[in-house]
């Protein structure tokens, strides 16, 4: 298969098309989180359908300060990747091409969801990205996008967007790609030396030590359902020298139907020893929200959850965040 190099949208839409077109939308410097993507799509397209990759480096989601200038641009290695994973169009257009009238003055709102976490970081931002992800979704006319789950905000508001608009496209969430040792896969850990990149795993391991938490905390719940446990067993069992079994079933006996206030403990408590390492890690946020809304959940929350993170380490800013369950109240 040769991959179609195109720039402009009447190129794409002159194109025959037969089965379903899947799209995956990137700003380039493509990695193997993106290859996943791209491999994603070209199953859900499947044989006769059409995947098409959009490489646009967007001007409107980059504020003041940011780094729309230092962002790569690697559009030949970005075609061999496309082409390798099974892209029939990497679609490049210009910002004129996306943009002809200039800055638009009329562009989508993301709402309140938007001010949250990295909307909070970042004014504007995410009303640039659904601006431009609403343009390359009318200028790639799909049947489905397909997101990183990396960008758990930027999922929900364009999944919200399609809903609201009535835009009627499959909006696919693809579970975060991370390296060996643990770190999310972005464009930007290009800008990490040596030593930011020992720092910046501790958003990782942060998450990952939130995600263990929960999991013990969920497990003890699972257990004062399935064995009711009371304080009268575990004094029982002190009185009968047998401490550990005592604890034990304290443990159950207390065990909360949600845990959102231990999982954000064991995760701040890694980040806060990455602020003394050399270089520190710099926090932005750590929230666990409610990925209808990203709102703080509690700890009487049940259902689906979102542990995500950001922060800066030298001069390079990270996100990632990992999707939680919590299970209903007992």
């Amino acid at each position: 298969m040769t991959t179609a190099l195109l720039r402009t949208a009447d190129a794409l839409h002159a194109r025959t098309r037969v089965g379903r077109r899947a799209v995956v939308m990137t700003m380039g410097a493509l990695h193997e989180g993106h290859a996943t993507l791209i491999r994603t799509a070209r199953d859900l397209a499947g044989p006769d359908g059409e995947v098409v990759v959009t490489v646009f480096v967007n001007p409107l989601q980059f504020g003041a300060g940011e780094d729309l200038d230092r962002y790569p641009r690697t559009l030949d290695a970005d075609l061999e990747i496309a082409e390798r994973c099974g892209a029939d169009v990497v679609f490049a257009p210009s910002v004129d091409e996306v943009y002809p009238g200039g800055d638009p003055q009329v562009r989508i709102s993301a709402g309140p969801m938007g001010d949250r976490l990295e909307g909070a970081s970042r004014p504007g931002h995410f009303d640039g990205v659904l601006t431009v992800v609403g343009k390359l979704l009318h200028l790639t006319r799909p049947d489905a996008a397909l997101f990183g789950q990396k960008d758990a905000q930027q999922v929900a508001l364009v999944r919200r967007m399609v809903r609201d608009l009535n835009f009627g496209i499959d909006i696919v969430a693809v579970p975060t790609v991370r390296e060996p040792d643990g770190l999310a896969l972005s464009s930007r850990n290009r800008f990490l030396s040596a030593e930011e990149r020992r720092t910046a795993l501790a958003l990782s391991r942060a998450l990952f030590a939130g995600r263990d938490r929960h999991a013990a905390q969920e497990a003890l719940r699972a257990r004062a359902i399935e064995v009711p446990a009371t304080h009268a067993r575990a004094e029982a069992l002190s009185a009968l020298g047998e401490p550990r079994a005592a604890a034990d079933a304290h443990a159950v006996a207390t065990a909360l139907p949600g845990t959102a206030s231990a999982v954000r403990a064991a995760a701040r408590q890694v980040l806060d020893e990455a602020a003394r390492l050399t270089p520190p890690l710099a926090l932005d946020y750590l929230a666990l929200v409610d990925p209808a809304d990203f709102t703080e959940i509690g700890d009487d929350h049940a259902g689906e959850a979102v542990l995500a993170v950001a922060a800066r380490v030298g001069a390079t800013r990270l996100i990632d965040n990992l999707p939680l369950t919590f299970g209903a109240a007992s």
